[in-house]
């Protein structure tokens, strides 16, 4: 089971910063591939939505819980109003029988769950 938090967006003078946040990314798919474990759970906030081609390392790895068994869009962020999906649950060989989001809480992103079956 990974747990991950990654590094947020950051606007700076020279625009967005995503260096941080893709590196883990990439460190990430690079511990997937040494995994020796066949099963696998990844669970977090990877501050980037689903179809930003920079989560690759971990889509061409794992699939996503809200795309294979997911109810709706799984939009997690901004809590008040979600647009984006950034919390994800991603799997390998642990499918996913159901997938959705929970009632807002005091953080600024709505929590996500999923029922894997082993």
């Amino acid at each position: 089971m990974y747990v991950v938090h990654l590094a947020s967006v950051r606007l700076t003078v020279s625009g967005f910063a995503t260096g941080h946040r893709n590196r883990n990314l990439a460190a990430l798919g690079q511990a997937l591939d040494e995994e020796p474990l066949r099963r696998v759970l990844l669970l977090g906030d990877l501050n980037t939505a689903a179809g930003d081609r920079e989560l690759g390392p971990l889509t061409s790895r794992l699939s996503s819980a809200q795309d294979t068994a997911g109810d709706g869009f799984g939009f997690t962020w901004p809590s008040a109003f979600p647009l984006a999906r950034i919390d994800h649950v991603m799997t390998r060989d642990l499918p996913a029988t159901a997938a959705w989001t929970l009632p807002a809480t005091a953080s600024d992103h709505r929590p996500a769950a999923a029922r894997i079956t082993a």
